[in-house]
């Protein structure tokens, strides 16, 4: 089997340079294990924070060395939650959107890898402040919450930042990246590997919707927008600069550029919002995938989606002598 050798994989012991992303609702036990057991790291996606959730989802990954991630923010109103997930002996947590300090020393002395997500160069000068073990440079091309910077030009200024500030912090690239094509670029672009988001969260083993599901691959890169109204329906209070990336549909139609008579009209948007979600609505309720969406055709098993970025990437990084094969 093709393997992708280098300081991300020999470091967090894994064959191949690539992470799923922690996913709220979507990244459970299962979809992490299947992804390290095919070779890469899988995380749990810890979201906004529920202890029963979170053990239930450990259980599922089955012994699998797996990973956690958490809405920074969200987990500063309950620390206690990393310390139940810490028993769990998790081989990596990632932080994300909010300051890492208070959480660091935790971490560490649980022995697990500290990973801190990113979306400008003052999160990197923070993240290297805190001597974090992996950086995301994360780019507005991906689902979910981000901010405005394009993987092009953020994963190269981050990859000199640290070769002069913190040359053994190691670099994941998030965004837009779906294929072997785009692992290649990110390796070139002087990332050590990738965190796999929208394209992990079309997969079988995805706590997502059938019909969400259907959406995706019936969506084009363009099918998408950066929107508050999502949050606005929810009520969940994200930190200003933060927008999140949901498929275009009939709610976004509705309330996008409205967001203010739709906080008005949260006694009732609000309740509709929720139960539309349940019920895998995918008109009606925030869908939470990527542009990346443009060049997923399937939802196939985790195993395949891993081997095939790995097959495809070693094609192109091997051609031009910037990887070796194991």
């Amino acid at each position: 089997m093709t393997a992708l050798s280098n300081r991300l994989t020999r470091t967090l012991m894994l064959r191949h340079p690539i992470v799923s992303a922690p996913m709220a609702f979507a990244g459970g036990g299962a979809l992490a294990a299947a992804v390290s057991r095919a070779g890469g790291l899988g995380l749990i996606g810890g979201g906004y924070g529920d202890p029963t959730w979170l053990d239930e989802q450990f259980e599922a990954a089955r012994g699998a060395r797996v990973g956690v991630g958490f809405i920074t923010w969200s987990l500063r109103k309950s620390p206690s939650l990393l310390t139940d997930v810490l028993k769990h002996r998790p081989a990596a947590v990632m932080l994300s959107f909010g300051d890492p300090r208070p959480f660091v020393d935790e971490i560490r002395a649980a022995g697990a890898a500290l990973i801190c997500q990113c979306q400008d160069m003052d999160h990197v000068a923070d993240a290297v402040d805190v001597r974090a073990d992996v950086v995301v440079a994360q780019a507005a091309e991906a689902g979910g919450h981000g901010a405005l910077r394009g993987t092009l030009s953020f994963v190269p200024e981050v990859a000199d930042f640290l070769a002069q500030n913190s040359p053994d912090t190691l670099l994941l690239a998030a965004g837009g990246i779906a294929d072997g094509r785009g692992l290649a670029a990110a390796l070139m672009l002087g990332a050590d590997g990738v965190l796999v988001g929208t394209r992990l969260w079309a997969s079988q083993e995805a706590l997502v919707k059938e019909r969400h599901h259907d959406a995706i691959v019936e969506t084009s890169g363009d099918g998408t927008l950066r929107t508050r109204v999502a949050d606005i329906a929810r009520q969940l209070p994200w930190p200003r600069g933060f927008t999140a990336r949901i498929r275009r549909n009939a709610f976004t139609d509705r309330w996008h550029g409205r967001e203010e008579l739709l906080e008005k009209n949260l006694a009732v948007e609000g309740p509709r919002y929720r139960q539309a979600f349940a019920e895998g609505d995918p008109e009606n309720t925030g869908v939470w995938f990527g542009e990346a969406a443009g060049v997923i055709h399937a939802i196939e098993p985790a195993a395949g989606i891993v081997e095939r970025m790995v097959a495809e990437a070693a094609e192109r990084m091997v051609a031009r002598g910037g990887a070796s094969l194991d």
